[in-house]
This record gives structure tokens, C-alpha cells and sequence, in this order.
């Protein structure tokens, strides 16, 4: 797993706005994790090739870090998906490629998008790999004082 160290970019960002600004602020960053190598956006098609070809048939992890920040402090939490892929054929991954949908993907697919055919299940948060993780993002809006998914009192 990569270490803490890793996730200092959404809560240096969110604390640093922070210093500047009065206003709620956040920030949050995914990384997906195969035998404890980080797998950015794919460079071209046969980095993608590489990357989708390594996630068939295994599981890994999509890890979202999460900052929010006030002018009074900062919090951060980090969220860890584990993700198994259907084993894939060589044919589907250049498919997929030719979608475009990896190209700008943190381990080469979009799991809210074509990308979701080759998962076949998940533990854990299913809107941090999508995008941000609302139940825990919620929770730590609730810490200060945004409540909302609640109507107004």
C-alpha cells in the first residue's frame, strides 16, 4: 500500500485555501492500487494494454483521499475500495481503448462509465471510485455544520 505520504496533496491543497480563505473548501484524490503499485492515467494504448491486462481476473484497490477545510481546521480521510475484475481478452481491452474512456482514467478504466462491464464486484465504497465518497464526505460535512441531503429546518 502506498504510504500516508501519498495522500498529503487533497489536505495540503484544502489546508492551504484554508490560510487564504474563510470559506468551505475541498479536495480529494483517487489512486488505484495493484500489489501495492500506484497506477496513474495511462501514458498511451500500450500502457493501458499493460495496466487492464495486470487487473483481469484479480482484485485491487481504489483509495480516495478526501480534505475538507474552514479557516479553523482540516479534516482528511482516506477511503479504500478493494475491486475485482472478470478476467478480460485482449480484443476488449483495445475495444475499450478505443472508446476513449481510459485515456484520462487512473488505472486505465471508469467504473461509472464502460468500464463497469469488467467489475464484478466491489467491497467498500462504490461513489469513491466513481468519483467522491458521499457517505464519509457527508459525515464530515456534518462536522461542519452542512447538513445537506436534510431539508432546511
Amino acid at each position: 500500500m502506498p504510504t500516508s505520504n501519498a495522500w498529503h496533496g487533497p489536505r495540503r491543497c484544502a489546508c492551504c485555501i484554508r490560510a487564504r480563505r474563510p470559506a468551505l473548501r475541498a479536495r480529494f484524490r483517487h489512486r488505484v492500487v495493484l500489489d501495492g503499485r500506484i497506477l496513474g492515467k495511462p501514458r498511451d494504448q500500450a500502457d493501458a494494454r499493460s495496466m487492464l491486462g495486470a487487473l483481469s481476473g484479480r482484485a485491487h484497490e481504489v483509495m480516495t483521499a478526501v480534505a475538507i477545510a474552514d479557516a479553523d481546521r482540516c479534516l482528511s480521510k482516506v477511503v479504500t475500495t478493494r475491486v475485482w475484475f472478470r478476467p478480460l481478452g485482449a480484443g476488449e481491452i483495445d475495444a475499450y481503448w478505443a472508446t476513449g474512456e481510459p485515456a484520462d482514467k487512473a488505472g486505465a478504466y471508469g467504473i461509472q462509465g464502460l468500464g463497469a462491464v469488467f467489475v464484478e464486484r466491489i467491497e467498500g465504497s462504490y461513489s469513491a471510485v466513481a468519483g467522491l465518497p458521499l457517505c464519509e464526505t457527508s459525515q464530515m460535512l456534518e462536522l461542519f455544520g452542512f447538513h445537506g441531503w436534510r431539508p432546511h429546518d
